[in-house]
C-alpha cells in the first residue's frame, strides 16, 4: 500500500481513467461489432462515420494503438463498400 498521498492520489486517478477507458473501448468494441452485423448498405453508410470518430478518439487518447484503428477502419470500409 502507498504510503505518500500523492501516490494514493495517483492510485485513485490510474483506477478512474482504467475504467473511462475501459467503458470507451467496450463501447467502441460493441460499435464495430453493430456494425459487421449490419446486412443493409444504407444503415451501414449511416453507422459508418460514427464508428470511425471513436475509433480515432480511442487511438489519439492511446487507448489502442494508431495502427490497430487504421486497419479497424479499413476492414469496416471494406465491409461497407461490398454491401448492396
Amino acid at each position: 500500500m502507498a504510503n505518500h498521498k500523492s501516490a494514493q492520489k495517483r492510485i485513485r486517478s490510474n483506477n478512474a481513467k482504467r475504467l473511462r477507458n475501459r467503458y470507451q473501448a467496450k463501447t467502441t468494441r460493441n460499435a464495430v461489432k453493430r456494425l459487421r452485423n449490419t446486412s443493409q448498405k444504407g444503415e451501414a453508410l449511416e453507422k459508418l462515420p460514427k464508428v470511425i470518430s471513436l475509433l480515432d478518439k480511442l487511438a489519439k487518447r492511446n487507448v489502442i494503438h494508431k495502427n490497430k484503428a487504421s486497419n479497424l477502419k479499413s476492414s469496416l470500409m471494406r465491409h461497407v463498400n461490398k454491401l448492396q
